[in-house]
């Protein structure tokens, strides 16, 4: 399954000498295939988006439902977005998130976060459409503390930041 390949080859890019190896290597294609297809498959609360490139086939995915954690005051959450590196900058990461939230509206849903490891680059991204840092947590990974950042929107709409000159 091509969800799982994009997953770890994003992992193993974004994490590496950020997370522990033994971390990292103890994900598998076996494994990440059998997370994604069910997910995909049961149609519950998370829902798997992914961002197609014609003979590439699949060069990134998301998944989002309702948050894990209403005490920041967000009822949508992005669980997962991740674009195959090769693909960077290109706007898949902004497609999957507006589909997303599209989709988090018809559900009913009118505010996002979504946590990313606190030494993970993508905060720009986050910042450049728009997410707030509003929290800081440490999750727990295989026994390793690893800190997080909360980005949210109280709405469910991306808008580019200005740069400055």
């Amino acid at each position: 399954m091509h969800v799982a390949r994009v997953y770890i080859d994003s992992w193993h890019d974004t994490y590496a000498g950020i997370l522990p190896s033994r971390l990292l290597c103890a994900m598998t294609a076996r494994g990440q295939t059998a997370r994604w297809r069910a997910a995909i498959r049961a149609r519950g609360r998370e829902s798997v988006f992914v961002a197609e490139c014609g003979k590439h086939g699949v060069i990134g995915m998301t998944s989002f439902g309702p948050t894990r954690d209403g005490a920041l005051g967000y009822d949508g959450e992005i669980y997962t977005l991740y674009v195959d590196p090769s693909f960077y900058g290109r706007g898949s990461g902004r497609a999957l998130m507006q589909g997303a939230f599209a989709a988090l509206r018809r559900k009913g849903h009118s505010s996002c976060i979504i946590w990313a490891h606190a030494k993970n680059q993508v905060r720009f991204f986050y910042e450049a459409i728009s997410g707030r840092l509003v929290a800081e947590r440490t999750a727990q990974m295989m026994g390793d503390a690893v800190p997080e950042n909360g980005f949210g929107w109280h709405s469910l709409a991306l808008t580019e930041r200005s740069r400055a000159h």
